[in-house]
């Protein structure tokens, strides 16, 4: 009779230190078995690093696929566990399968063997103990996952563009300077009013490498599972840098998760289940032109031929029936004019009146009327010098995010203390996990105590000088500065007789 023999080791069996579980002493053990038994041996396959519920193990599928080609009569096993640890497996293979085949299945430590009557339910019994194993396994691992992440630790396998992990602690990130500039300018061209598609264009015709071009050459082994031979910048990717908060200094994980610990199926997770940790990086993009970004993305906009578009473009209203006044345009003595028109009235001239007003006109009346607000709000103290002195505005919101870190990491304290006495945490991650977070308390209360200081002295600085002096020097509207400034602008109809046409800005600030 002719064997093939199976063997498997885990990480988690390497993580252990059981000797009695090598690769080695395995196919000992069941070389010394089969020989006692008069078995000659047809192959021994093994797998190393391997789950026991993984089905894409390479030499277990080999073992599959000589079972089915009759290359052998038994298969021998130290344990059932070392075959599958997948009750859904046991039933297809050991008590479906194999009888067809004319496989017999043995394992040597728990005694299971198909030729044996009786034998069936002990192994549907050690089947349903290894699948409870490998549930509670997943559980536990994931707590310890999701307790990193709460903690402000990153888990994942590579840093997303922009960033790099920190050489001291793997679990940080830092800014990665070369491509954190690249992410920079793409917010800054957004800002001056360039759309997804304009921005990509300018980026390929620098020959600036994309964020998986430029992964892959620094040596990383990434591959971007989207689009595994993108090698240009496109509308998709410069989309998603610029919704990405996790460069304002955010930690942002837990977005997916697995449908369940046997299937590798990714759920998108809904934002309010992401586990988001405040400030857990340095930021590469302020917040606040992170959020004028998004205002600008969640506008609806539209780019002309040069892909730029209008600082005002999405936020002029039809003051009659409250519609977004779109953009046309003529041919007037030889020169093209843009016109914003009522939206309704171009669709059905019953549903409003004629509502329409030239796009330089409006521009121009729009700027100047921020010119005056700038002149109402002018501080004596230079732009330059008064946005340098810190307010106690901005220093009371640092504390105050501050003492919320220092909270969080209060609570991890206490919930590992918890893990670790039933037995989720050993007594290696506990320690690690507890000389993590005291080290970033013991940071946060140095830092505490100097802003602290500073705030005694600091000036105070209201939010609307803060806005209107950062734009003093402002040459001209801008779409940036729209985006900052300018909730809504609405357009009454023209007076006939007069001629004179109202027009009604409000403003953000």
């Amino acid at each position: 009779m002719t064997c093939g023999i199976y063997c498997r080791l885990s990480k988690e069996d390497k993580e252990k230190f059981q000797e009695s579980e090598s690769i080695q002493n395995q196919k000992t053990l069941l070389s010394l078995y089969a020989k006692e038994h008069g078995w000659d041996i047809y192959n021994i396959y093994w797998d190393e690093d391997y789950s026991g519920a993984d089905r894409t193990r390479p030499q277990w599928n080999n073992l599959i696929r000589d079972a089915k080609a009759g290359c052998f009569e038994v298969i021998l096993c130290k344990t059932q566990s070392r075959f599958t640890r997948d009750m859904e497996l046991v039933e297809k293979y050991i008590h479906g399968l194999f009888p067809l085949w004319g496989i017999r299945f043995v394992t040597v430590v728990d005694h299971a063997d198909t030729q044996l009557r009786g034998n069936k339910k002990a192994r549907q019994i050690n089947g349903l103990i290894n699948e409870w194993y490998l549930e509670d396994l997943s559980e536990n691992i994931r707590s310890v996952f999701d307790m990193k992440r709460k903690s402000g630790q990153y888990i994942g396998s590579f840093p997303i563009y922009g960033y790099q992990k920190d050489p001291k602690n793997k679990n940080h990130l830092i800014i990665d300077p070369p491509a954190a500039q690249i992410v920079k300018r793409i917010y800054e061209l957004c800002l001056q009013g360039l759309g997804k598609q304009k921005i990509a264009a300018l980026l390929n015709e620098q020959g600036i490498p994309n964020p998986t071009k430029y992964k892959q050459s620094k040596g990383w082994n990434y591959v971007n599972g989207s689009c595994p031979k993108t090698e240009r910048w496109n509308r998709t990717t410069v989309g998603r840098i610029l919704r990405e908060q996790m460069y304002t200094g955010d930690l942002i994980q837990g977005r997916r998760k697995k449908a369940s610990y046997k299937s590798p199926v990714l759920l998108t997770l809904p934002k309010e289940d992401w586990i988001i940790v405040p400030h857990a990086q340095e930021a590469v993009i302020p917040r606040e032109v992170f959020d004028q970004v998004q205002d600008l993305l969640n506008t609806r906009t539209r780019t002309g031929i040069s892909g730029s578009l209008s600082p005002l473009s999405g936020k002029v209203i039809c003051a009659g029936c409250s519609s977004v006044m779109v953009k046309s345009s003529c041919v007037y003595k030889g020169h093209r004019r843009s016109y914003l028109r009522c939206r309704q009235h171009s669709l059905n001239a019953d549903r409003c009146s004629s509502h329409s007003i030239r796009l330089e006109q409006l521009e121009q009346a729009v700027e100047d009327r921020i010119r005056n607000l700038l002149e109402e709000y002018y501080h004596p103290l230079t732009v330059e010098e008064y946005l340098k002195r810190g307010s106690k505005e901005d220093i009371s919101q640092e504390i105050s995010q501050i003492q919320s870190r220092q909270k969080r990491y209060q609570k991890a304290l206490g919930e590992i203390y918890l893990d670790k006495s039933s037995g989720v945490l050993s007594q290696e991650e506990f320690l690690y996990l507890k000389e993590q977070y005291e080290q970033e308390e013991k940071t946060l209360s140095l830092r505490l105590s100097a802003l602290v200081e500073s705030y005694k002295n600091a000036p105070p600085l209201r939010h609307k000088e803060q806005t209107l002096l950062t734009w003093l020097s402002q040459p001209s509207l801008t779409r940036e500065l729209a985006a900052k400034l300018i909730d809504r602008v609405e357009v009454e109809e023209k007076d006939p007789i007069s001629q004179t046409q109202n027009i009604h800005i409000y403003w953000t600030v």
